[in-house]
């Protein structure tokens, strides 16, 4: 009797997991998610991936990413017909399911059929989706690119660099792959590096007194100059005294408002490039209000890889400074 009531337990217990409202229990037994960083596979019939439904996907998730050196999409997409999305296609991390029907809807899933896994279900008429993807273009966009994130923070995770420089100079630590080696350690400045196919993705940190860079219509110049003087004082190039990094003066970077480790922060994205040499690339760049320590954290990526596409190498950086954890 002992073992009966243990075997209907258990069947009980996997009924539920069969319901994927029932995330909680099912998502034990998920397995993890695939698919490349930053794509979405569209499951949707073929003729309406040719058509105006496609069209609109395109461009929708296919918009440039910012600060970068040439047009990369914010997202791969990948068409996957209805009739093969079954088995291991179901196990893609980032998935937008459209299908026409007389129902109207637009749903948003998480951990289906893997984990992490987001699932963004539209249908209706042909105008209907379209009308629903331009309405939750947005959203949806953060929403997938939150799970990215998510994903490739774990990924980091499985693998980090022990190195203490960052606790030891800031109290501060960052999640960052065991590939990258510290290359520089001073009073305020730590610099780690990884070496990639044709040139380094690099991570760097320092700090300024609280207020130092203000809050109104002088940030971005703020923020450039800064930048400018660290790059003058830490990163030469090829020849010390006259070359180092800069903020490329030929466009004004992006600037957005941000959260880090629950604080507020300046997020700026754009390009570098080396005074009085032809070297450059892109950049991203977080000044963290550290009020508890009267300071702000400055922590930054910067890629140079010549004739490489440069989103995934921005997006594993931006994950690796997103981890930030300032000690209390």
């Amino acid at each position: 009797m002992k073992k009966l009531y243990v075997f209907l337990f258990a069947l009980a217990v996997f009924s539920a997991c069969e319901d994927p409202k029932d995330k909680d229990v099912a998502a034990q037994y998920l397995p993890v998610s695939s698919g490349t960083v930053n794509m979405i596979a569209v499951v949707m019939e073929s003729d309406q991936w040719k058509g105006t439904v496609g069209d609109s996907i395109r461009s929708i998730y296919g918009i440039p990413t910012d600060g970068l050196p040439m047009d990369e999409p914010i997202f791969s997409l990948k068409h996957v017909n209805p009739v093969v999305f079954k088995g291991a296609v179901t196990k893609y991390r980032s998935v937008l399911v459209v299908k026409t029907s007389e129902k109207k809807k637009y749903k948003v899933r998480e951990n289906i059929y893997a984990k992490p896994q987001k699932i963004v279900y539209v249908s209706g008429t042909e105008d209907e989706i379209v009308q629903q993807l331009r309405k939750n273009a947005e959203t949806s966009i953060k929403t997938f690119k939150k799970n990215e994130l998510i994903s490739k923070q774990q990924f980091i995770r499985g693998s980090m660099n022990q190195d203490k420089a960052l606790q030891e100079v800031f109290g501060i630590t960052l999640n960052i792959p065991s590939v990258y080696e510290m290359v520089k350690k001073e009073d305020n400045f730590v610099w780690f590096e990884r070496k990639v196919k044709t040139g380094t993705m690099n991570v760097i940190a320092y700090t300024l007194p609280l207020g130092a860079i203000p809050k109104d219509d002088t940030t971005i110049d703020a923020i450039i100059k800064m930048r400018d003087s660290i790059g003058e004082a830490y990163v030469p190039g090829k020849d010390p005294e006259t070359m180092y990094m800069i903020t490329e003066k030929a466009y004004s970077p992006f600037l957005f408002n941000a959260t880090i480790d629950g604080k507020p922060a300046f997020e700026t994205k754009g390009m570098w490039e080396v005074h009085n040499f032809q070297m450059a690339g892109p950049f991203i760049n977080y000044v963290v209000e550290d009020k508890a320590h009267n300071r702000l954290v400055v922590i930054e990526g910067f890629t140079f890889a010549p004739s490489e596409n440069k989103r995934d190498y921005m997006f594993e950086i931006e994950a690796i400074l997103k981890s930030l954890k300032i000690e209390k």
